[in-house]
């Protein structure tokens, strides 16, 4: 049951991921102001990284365990590593410094990370496990 609730979050995580890329790349290349629905979006990639992360470990005491995890979870900690990191950043900025691009890059490289932690384990990045 973990395992399959880790798998389907995967889904959410990949759409908040894309939400977070979309919405500060229009932000950052349209010149626009900073505006709290990014804070917002971040906040709930941010967030469903770290119940994924969660559920992961959780799903590690259920299941057995293959040395071919090793990569994946080092891959996933750093996706929620720089996530949270660019999350922690932007936010200490004063309100007129915050900007998209930070917001960009790191979704990037959390999106890469995930993606990279996927194949590590032999799926696609969209491929059902069930």
């Amino acid at each position: 049951m973990l395992f399959a609730a880790h798998s389907g979050l995967r889904f959410l995580v990949l759409v908040g991921g894309l939400f977070v890329i979309l919405y500060a790349a229009v932000g950052f290349f349209g010149k626009r102001e900073y505006s709290s629905a990014m804070a917002r979006l971040v906040s709930v990639f941010t967030g469903l990284i770290h119940l994924q992360v969660l559920v992961g470990f959780a799903a590690l005491f259920v299941r057995p365990f293959s040395t071919i995890l090793i990569g994946h979870i080092f891959l996933m900690i750093a996706a929620a590593v720089v996530a949270q990191f660019t999350a922690s950043v932007v936010k200490r900025r004063p309100p007129e410094e915050r900007s998209y691009g930070p917001h960009l890059v790191g979704a990037i490289l959390a999106m890469a990370f995930i993606a990279l932690g996927i194949m590590a384990i032999g799926r696609g990045v969209l491929q059902s496990t069930l």
